[in-house]
């Protein structure tokens, strides 16, 4: 099994907390990312992004060494739970800052740009504003602009957790289908331990900053060493 990401003796100390990070992560998986709140898990994905800068230690993204990279050279996408549209921007403007910044964009863009909408069940909405569209429907958008940015990685930060459980189902729905589509790595920052089971192929229990476990789904749920982690699962 190919590793897409390899974090080795990644170190990183914000305020009075340390956080050490050593795992590989496998390539085109589905990988959840759990622990208690305050373990360390959006600061995983922060230095992933590049958003935080590891002291020591090396990251790496299919063998690319892309520790003191700038985000914007790292080969990842990002879905918060907020989904960072912007307000007074339409929806195909949102989604097109997703291939162009600038919004320089060719008729093979544009068109991208709608085919996405549709895939995500968008189909129409180019003109609509984020404020006038449900919470499913703004991270739908959300994950159009990821669609168009063909990154191998995707970084999702509990993008759900606001939507209601009938919504969640739904949106899990549409990750596993376009991850189908795509084959991209899919690094998943969850509280739910049904979303793990329903979503994940490999998953990545942090407590006290620190990885304690990075594993198959199988292996990972019949883990019986970790208090913590029997603790989350029960749930």
């Amino acid at each position: 099994m190919d590793d897409a990401i390899i974090m080795s003796g990644v170190r990183l100390r914000l305020g009075l907390r340390d956080f050490r990070f050593d795992c590989a992560l496998p390539k085109g998986r589905i990988i959840a990312v759990t622990g208690p709140s305050g373990s360390g898990k959006s600061t995983l994905l922060n230095l992933l992004a590049g958003f935080e800068t590891a002291e020591s230690g090396r990251i790496a993204f299919d063998g690319v060494d892309m520790t003191g990279r700038h985000p914007a050279e790292r080969p990842v996408s990002l879905i918060f739970q907020d989904n960072n549209l912007f307000a007074h921007l339409d929806l195909f403007t949102n989604v097109g800052l997703g291939i162009s910044p600038s919004m320089r964009l060719s008729t093979p863009d544009r068109e991208r740009i709608s085919e996405a909408l549709v895939r995500v069940g968008l189909g129409g909405y180019e003109k609509r504003m984020p404020g006038t569209l449900s919470g499913g429907e703004r991270q739908r958008a959300a994950f159009a602009r990821a669609l168009v940015r063909h990154r191998p990685v995707l970084l999702l930060d509990e993008p759900f957790a606001a939507l209601d459980p009938s919504l969640r189902v739904d949106m899990a729905e549409l990750l596993l289908d376009l991850h189908r589509e795509t084959g991209n790595t899919v690094v998943i920052v969850s509280h739910d331990p049904k979303e793990v089971r329903r979503l994940a192929d490999f998953a990545v229990f942090i407590d006290g900053g620190e990885i304690r476990l990075a594993a198959p789904l199988s292996e990972f749920l019949e883990c019986r060493t970790l208090p913590s982690l029997r603790q989350f699962l029960d749930d």
